[in-house]
C-alpha cells in the first residue's frame, strides 16, 4: 500500500471506522467460514475497523488482525481487545499458520504489478488446502480517487492472477455497497483455496 492511502487512514480513521464498523458482511463471512474448521486461525489482513475480525472471534475463532495505518490499529484494537499489528502486505512472513486469509477492501490499495507478490506472500501464510476471501471495487484497471489509489477488477479479470498464484477460485459474486450514498458502487468478492 502506497503512503498517501496508508496517511489518508491515518487522518481519517475516525470517520472511517464510523462509516465501515456496522457494515454487514454476514454473508460473505458464512460463505467463508462454511470452508474453515471450526476453531480454526484466521488472518485478517488490512483488517479496517476491526468489524469482520470481531465476527469470527465471536463464533470462536482464533484471530490474528493487521492493518498499515497506525490510527486504524489503535481503533480495530480497542474493538477486538486485543493487539492489532501494524504491517504491509510486503512485511508478511508467516508460513502454513492459518486456515483462511480474510482480505476484505484491502488488497485493492496494492498496485497491479505488486498483487502477485502480496498472493504469494497470502498463499505462504496458509496451510494446505487454506482458504482466502478478497474484495476489490468492481472495475478495470488502476486509478486514483482525492488521496488513495485504487485497483479495481472484475470476477473474471482478478482469475489469472489467483490461478498463477497457487489458488483456485471457488466461489465469487458481485454485491452493491451497503453504506448510505454508496448504493451505486459495487464489489467483486472472491473465495479461492490454495491449490498447493
Amino acid at each position: 500500500m502506497n503512503n498517501s492511502n496508508i496517511e489518508y487512514y491515518n487522518q481519517n480513521a475516525d470517520s472511517f471506522y464510523e462509516s465501515s464498523v456496522e457494515v454487514d458482511m454476514s454473508e460473505w463471512q458464512t460463505r467463508f467460514l462454511k470452508h474453515i474448521p471450526a476453531g480454526g486461525r484466521i488472518l485478517d489482513a488490512g483488517c479496517g475497523s476491526g468489524r469482520d475480525s470481531k465476527a469470527f472471534i465471536k463464533q470462536g475463532y482464533s484471530v490474528v488482525a493487521f492493518d498499515a495505518s497506525r490510527e486504524m490499529c489503535k481503533k480495530a484494537s480497542e474493538l477486538l481487545g486485543q493487539e492489532v499489528w501494524q504491517m504491509k502486505f510486503e512485511e508478511m512472513s508467516f508460513e502454513d499458520e492459518f486456515d483462511g486469509v480474510w482480505a476484505c477492501a484491502s488488497l485493492l490499495h496494492v498496485g497491479e504489478k505488486d498483487l502477485p507478490e502480496a498472493f504469494k506472500k497470502i498463499h505462504k501464510a496458509l496451510k494446505e488446502n487454506g482458504i482466502l476471501y478478497v474484495s476489490f471495487k468492481y472495475g478495470e484497471g488502476e486509478r486514483s480517487r482525492g488521496e488513495r489509489f485504487f485497483t479495481d477488477f472484475t470476477e473474471e479479470s482478478i482469475k489469472p492472477i489467483l490461478i498463477m498464484s497457487g489458488f483456485e477460485v471457488i466461489d465469487s459474486g458481485i454485491t452493491s455497497d451497503i453504506r448510505p450514498g454508496r448504493e451505486n458502487e459495487k464489489w467483486t468478492n472472491i473465495i479461492a483455496r490454495k491449490r498447493y
